[in-house]
């Protein structure tokens, strides 16, 4: 099945892409949850305005990831939790914390998605991560987890 991806799929491309998939990943999972559609000629002009638009993107975008880079790399994220007296937090930080967080230092929306953690964050304490900026431009963050009072 030719499909057109409107999200970046991990393993799969960008949006815009156009790829084969096998028929049952298309239609039962890609395409009810918004990440493809089929492929027509009339997508197809769709997807060129779109690539067009990307390239004139690319060179704004890469400045802006940079800067966010170095925003996010200065200092730790501090992410303030309820925790018991033992330390250990009632729930755990998530990656939509972690995005929220960082979108307050940078001034951009950070999606959940482009949040990559190492391990789950369930207690009080020091952790290291990843948030994808741009296709080649990761930056490596330190989070800090407090108790809140």
């Amino acid at each position: 099945m030719k499909i057109i991806l409107t999200h970046e799929v991990e393993k799969l491309g960008k949006p815009g892409d156009v790829v084969e998939v096998k028929d049952g990943y298309g239609r039962n999972y890609l395409i009810p949850r918004g990440y493809a559609t089929k492929w027509t000629k009339g997508a197809q002009r769709q997807i060129d305005q779109m690539n067009e638009a990307r390239r004139r993107r690319v060179t704004e975008d890469i400045e802006s990831a940079r800067e966010s880079r170095e925003a996010l790399e200065a200092g730790p994220i501090t992410i303030a939790k309820t925790a018991g007296s033992n330390g250990r937090l009632f729930g755990a930080v998530t990656t939509a914390d972690v995005a929220e967080a960082a979108s307050e230092i940078t001034g951009k929306k950070i999606d959940r998605r482009q949040v990559n953690l190492t391990g789950s964050l369930k207690s009080v304490g020091e952790y290291v991560g990843s948030i994808k900026l741009a296709d080649e431009i990761n930056a490596a963050i330190k989070i800090e987890v407090v108790a809140a009072e």
